[in-house]
């Protein structure tokens, strides 16, 4: 049986660090899946505790706000602290405030719990990636991070299904939090046996303070008016970013300074002197731009313009989640083959998929929709385990284990910023054509086109990564 020296003196054996793995993974699920089961859940929320448009807008964009905001330094405390010490810490948070998002007894409480919520999922997110790096190497460590990239796909695409049945099951939405529970529990008990222990107290450096402040600021005043594009009305917002901007390069400055004074910066600059590195963070947020507006606009039109429940709304995005999770697992085992022209590969069949979905939306008009898209869609979700799972791969594979948390924290960063900007983008474009002429089916088809937009750029990425030929740092 062979063995993995990891920065604790303790060996970590085969057979445990697989183990340790499905804890990461089901930790990983169980986060991300509340980006989107709250969805189908919001009409119940808004009947139960009589909550406003702006209540349920926090409710479904507040948890990803924070969530984003606790990546990177959440990242950085585990390099520095210990992963699984962060680890648990984070998914004690998440099941406590889990928890108290069910049992809320308003609205205004279920948007500061919801908020709390995202900032344990923060917590929690980096350090699977970073235990991933501290416990596989080569074709193993592809072989997990595929794991890993289809636990990121099909979780975001299975949460409306998952909300639908646990809402038809149970008659209320408070359920959708309580399922956490038992499974917040049983990873947490897992988490203490099988995880690794903490490095050695005389490997531990410096927080950069500095660095979270100006990062969580920048990464606030940006991504605050794209998650809120719909509550809030005006282009006052948008003022917001220039904002962002200042910030973001004084953060860049700052780290630049950390760097040449020899200090422990929040985020090694170097990091992005590697063209893989740089490559797949840009690819990665403009890929989650595209693909997780689709179910945004998608679920909006089957429920409320055909008339879909919110079981049957999920059940017929099933068609992508299925795809994706199959073509991820075998992404990873391809990804160390043809490594990013897989990626390209993934992407192109991710825009004939939306394309697909595009024309089945015109071909076959009324309820029938769900059952026209349903190979399309197949097709886009074989595309996307093919390029979310080897694009991790890729991007973290060269990254020193001793920064993988925080790596992991500025990919799943930007995965997270463009989320919300493609969801405000797709979203406008939906929403303005159907102000305007009133026709569901043209908005949802050029909502769709928006996000093939997105795609698109990153396959114009991935193909300037496969052509350059220049060796690594």
């Amino acid at each position: 049986m062979t063995t993995v020296q990891t920065r604790a003196s303790e060996p970590i054996t085969d057979a445990r660090r697989w183990k340790a793995l499905a804890v990461c993974l089901t930790a990983g699920f169980m986060t991300l899946l509340d980006t989107s089961i709250v969805n189908v859940a919001l009409p119940s929320m808004e009947r139960g505790l009589r909550a406003t448009q702006a209540d349920l807008s926090w409710v479904a964009s507040g948890y990803a706000l924070t969530y984003g905001l606790f990546l990177v330094p959440a990242g950085r405390l585990g390099d520095i602290r210990g992963r699984r010490e962060t680890f648990i810490v984070g998914v004690t948070l998440f099941t406590i405030t889990s928890a108290a998002c069910g049992l809320a007894p308003a609205a205004g409480w279920l948007v500061l719990f919801r908020l709390l919520q995202g900032m344990a999922g923060g917590m929690i997110a980096p350090q699977s990636s970073g235990l991933i790096q501290q416990m596989f190497q080569g074709a193993e460590r592809a072989r997990a991070f595929a794991m890993f990239g289809s636990v990121v796909a099909v979780s975001t695409a299975v949460g409306p299904l998952a909300g639908g049945l646990l809402i038809e099951a149970s008659g209320s939405w408070r359920w959708v939090f309580y399922v956490n529970l038992p499974i917040g529990v049983a990873v947490f008990a897992a988490a203490l046996r099988l995880l690794p222990e903490s490095p050695p107290k005389d490997a531990r450096e410096g927080f950069d303070m500095p660095g979270v402040l100006l990062l969580g600021g920048g990464a606030l005043t940006l991504m605050l008016p794209l998650v809120q594009e719909q509550a809030w009305h005006g282009r006052s917002k948008w003022a917001l970013v220039p904002l962002a901007v200042v910030l973001l390069l004084s953060f860049w400055a700052w780290e630049r300074r950390q760097g040449l004074r020899g200090r422990a910066p929040l985020i090694d600059l170097r990091l992005f002197t590697r063209r893989s590195f740089t490559c797949g963070a840009l690819l990665s947020l403009v890929y989650f731009a595209g693909f997780t507006s689709v179910f945004f606009v998608y679920t909006l039109f089957l429920q409320n313009t055909l008339g879909y429940s919110a079981l049957t709304a999920g059940l017929a995005a099933m068609p992508f989640a299925v795809g994706s999770a199959f073509a991820a697992l075998a992404g990873g085992r391809l990804v160390v083959r043809y490594g990013r022209g897989l990626v390209v590969w993934g992407l192109s069949a991710v825009a004939l998929g939306l394309l697909g979905t595009v024309a089945a939306v015109q071909l076959v008009p009324g309820t029938g929709v769900g059952w026209a898209a349903a190979l399309p869609l197949l097709v886009a979700g074989i595309g996307s385990g093919l390029t979310v799972s080897p694009n991790t791969t890729l991007t973290l594979a060269r990254v020193p284990v001793r920064r993988a948390g925080a790596a992991g924290g500025v990919l799943q960063t930007g995965q997270r910023v463009g989320s919300a900007a493609g969801i405000a983008a797709v979203g406008a474009v939906y929403f303005a054509h159907l102000a305007n002429h009133g026709r569901a089916t043209g908005a949802l088809q050029l909502g769709l086109l928006t996000a093939l937009v997105f795609v698109v750029a990153g396959l114009a990425l991935a193909v300037a990564d496969l052509r350059e030929q220049t060796p690594e740092p």
